[in-house]
């Protein structure tokens, strides 16, 4: 059916000219396609009534396993007067939490999260390959193994295929908080609630600390199939070493890389055992990228490039190798064992020193 204006939610404004042309054919459905540098998964593009929203999330819910963690993307700072960069969003995670207890502490949310036009979230669940995520832009978007799942999902909601489907993105349009609306045009339940509680940094930052959120990179976006989990999986449970962390999210060791070179950056505060951890967790990623085939194996590498420019940046001591544990049986002269990081804590410094990688 189309949607009519009062259908959109409050933080998207459509420019009337878009609809003085002809182009007011927008219309409730989905398209969907194969997802890029993904073999078996599909990327579904949906538009829906805002009321409609908060159903769909609930029927996608049922669709994940016990656990699943929240995605929330919001801008956190104002955009800079007189810049010409665009403002990023500040992306969060939420740990991994049984889903009823998540959807229980999102319930309040929902309602703001829907209509504010500066706030993007989803839920997801790596090792199932599935994600739902509702963007600023106010469009559902999700990843998905079983298209026909998502297909019947959809459907039952009242969303039809529409290859030629128009979207906001697609035609002119302006975002709006929801403090940018007159106090009395807000309907229920906004127009009971409190500038605080309409303020998006506010309420986001409320969630942000109930659900024990955590900051992540928007470069480190990225999606792992069921499938490739799988192989992913069998890889690390055939190695001797590896095979404690063979049901553990991959896509979540693939962030404490991050985390670690992060802390290196920073200054890395622990000890060398705790230091070589980190670079052990940096040999099972290069073992399961040469193990799998080639095409998840570059995928891999290509998540964590990133991460290994800026470790190679700051290692210093380059000519000396800081030799990996004997069981490791490294195909190449692996660089995250050559040299040292610069900013070393005390305890790092003097366990170096015992070792004797300063010479006097």
């Amino acid at each position: 059916m189309p949607l009519e204006i009062t259908d959109y939610p409050l933080g998207i404004r459509l420019w009337p000219s878009e609809f003085r042309h002809g182009r007011q054919t927008i219309r409730e459905g989905y398209c969907f396609s194969p997802l890029e540098s993904t073999a078996d998964c599909f990327r579904f593009t949906a538009l829906a009534g805002a009321e409609k929203v908060a159903a769909i999330f609930r029927s996608f819910a049922s669709c994940l396993p016990d656990e699943a963690f929240l995605i929330l993307e919001f801008y956190e700072e104002p955009a800079p007067q007189q810049s010409e960069e665009q403002p990023v969003p500040t992306v969060y995670y939420s740990p991994y939490l049984p889903k009823e207890e998540l959807l229980a502490t999102l319930e309040p949310y929902l309602p703001r999260l829907i209509h504010d036009g500066f706030v993007g979230f989803g839920l997801a669940n790596n090792r199932a390959g599935l994600e739902l995520f509702y963007s600023e832009e106010k469009v559902l978007t999700c990843f998905a193994g079983n298209h026909i799942r998502v297909m019947n999902l959809l459907a039952r909601h009242g969303l039809q295929h529409d290859p030629q489907i128009l979207i906001p993105t697609d035609l002119g349009h302006d975002h709006l908080s929801l403090l940018c609306h007159p106090r009395g045009a807000l309907p229920l339940p906004f127009a009971a609630m409190s500038e605080g509680e309409l303020d998006y940094v506010q309420f986001c930052s409320e969630l942000t600390e109930l659900l024990d959120m955590y900051q992540v990179e928007e470069t480190l976006s990225f999606f792992l199939s069921e499938r490739e989990q799988d192989a992913i999986e069998s890889c690390l449970t055939s190695h001797p070493q590896f095979a404690e962390f063979a049901e553990e999210d991959f896509g979540s060791l693939l962030l404490d890389w991050n985390d670690f070179v992060d802390e290196c950056e920073a200054g890395f505060e622990g000890d060398l055992w705790e230091y070589r951890q980190g670079l052990k967790l940096r040999d099972m990623i290069q073992h399961v990228a040469e193990a799998v085939p080639a095409v998840l194996g570059d995928k891999i590498l290509e998540i964590v490039a990133d991460a290994d420019s800026r470790l190679r940046k700051n290692m210093v001591d380059v000519r000396k190798r800081l030799d990996p544990p004997a069981e490791i049986r490294a195909r190449d002269d692996h660089f995250w064992y050559r040299g040292m990081v610069r900013n070393q804590g005390v305890y790092l410094r003097r366990d170096l020193i015992r070792q004797g990688w300063y010479k006097p």
